[in-house]
């Protein structure tokens, strides 16, 4: 075990040893220790407070009852919103700001120590940011979407065309003409008097072949297309699908 690089800043060996060795049992699969920062009252303390980082949570500990029991305060970088430090005469003041819960401080921290922790968190920190923000789909910018392409419209927009838009009532077709014939009474010009004429009952006259339906239908079409009461796609398009009737 090694411990040189966490000793560089004047932390006591020895504390830096037993605090060590309590955390390193505690780390999780691909978690390091990159610094701890020790408590340095002006009066002599066997057992100082302090502030541990690894690449993934922060360890705040205190030692109690001399020695025998330690009261660990740990947080992953997810949940700490903030750090700040307060220098004063003897050291420094470190509070861990939490998004839940109260604020954390360790006073007497070495000054060089409170700035490298300050450094290392506010690097974390930024580092989860921007993870977050990677991870976070972007919003879709309405001004950076492609215009969707116009639908086509059934009609133009101009007056005449909004009028055709108006549902009417069809035009019924010219009720076909019933050709009544009669016959002509024979007079005998021998007898004094006529015979009765006889009544032929009214024939019906045969349906109008289905050409002249088709034509009634192309004029009506034509004539709705003069008086601008429809496109020509659609005058072209309605003339098509008579003629396929033929």
């Amino acid at each position: 075990m090694s411990i040189d690089k966490y000793i560089q800043d004047g932390q006591d060996p020895k504390v830096i040893e037993r605090i060590y060795t309590k955390i390193i049992d505690m780390l999780t699969h691909g978690e390091s220790i990159n610094y701890i920062a020790l408590q340095k009252k002006p009066a002599v303390t066997l057992l100082p407070d302090s502030i541990t980082i690894s690449n993934k949570r922060i360890f705040l500990c205190e030692f109690t009852k001399l020695g025998l029991a330690t009261n660990f305060e740990i947080f992953s970088w997810k949940d700490i919103k903030d750090i700040a430090f307060k220098e004063e005469i003897f050291g420094s003041k470190v509070t861990v700001i939490p998004f839940t819960g109260e604020n954390l401080s360790i006073d007497y921290i070495p000054k060089i120590q409170a700035r490298k922790l300050y450094q290392l968190i506010k690097d974390a920190l930024e580092s989860i940011k921007s993870q977050a923000e990677k991870s976070t789909p972007l919003e879709k910018d309405p001004s950076s979407s492609p215009t969707e392409p116009a639908q086509a419209r059934p009609f133009r927009t101009d007056p005449v065309e909004n009028e055709a838009n108006v549902q009417r009532p069809p035009i019924p077709a010219p009720a076909p003409k019933i050709i009544a014939e009669q016959d002509k009474t024979a007079t005998d010009s021998t007898n004094s008097f006529s015979a009765p004429a006889q009544t032929v009952p009214p024939t019906t006259a045969p349906k109008p072949e289905e050409e002249d339906e088709l034509t009634s239908k192309l004029k009506k079409l034509k004539t709705l297309y003069d008086k601008q009461l429809i496109t020509q796609a659609e005058y072209e398009s309605k003339k098509a699908e008579i003629l396929s009737k033929l």
